[in-house]
């Protein structure tokens, strides 16, 4: 039976982190509609933190690749003074992205709801 309290309380503070970590992330980022995204995106850094081979596959017309593996270390490429538009396939990993670009100083971070597996605006592929 022991085991059983064990497994429940590694449970209960797994959910516990998720919830905090997404609380923390909507303070980060703004989400955006697909509409409110397809406004706004052309006059931004249109950023794709999906790995170079999702990328390379398929992605928004425009959009630069900047994987969430490599964000740390490449970050300062991106300008402080521009809106930062992000997008992954689902949401979860830009999401994280802002949280992390938000710590670095990064205040106008906007984010694809639902990610690019909802997305029906124009695409590219890079093979």
């Amino acid at each position: 039976m022991a085991w059983y309290w064990i497994v429940l309380i590694i449970v209960v503070i797994v959910v516990a982190m998720a919830l905090i970590t997404a609380r923390r992330s909507k303070k980060a980022v703004t989400m955006l509609s697909e509409e409110d995204f397809k406004a706004g995106y052309r006059k931004a850094q249109l950023i794709d933190v999906r790995e170079k081979s999702e990328f390379d596959s398929l992605h928004i017309l425009g959009a630069r690749n900047l994987p969430t593996t490599l964000l740390r270390s490449r970050y300062k490429e991106l300008r402080q003074d521009i809106p930062v538009y992000l997008y992954c396939e689902n949401g979860g990993r830009s999401s994280r992205a802002a949280l992390f670009l938000k710590k670095k100083g990064y205040t106008k971070l906007y984010a694809l709801d639902g990610g690019f597996k909802n997305w029906s605006g124009h695409t590219k592929t890079s093979k």
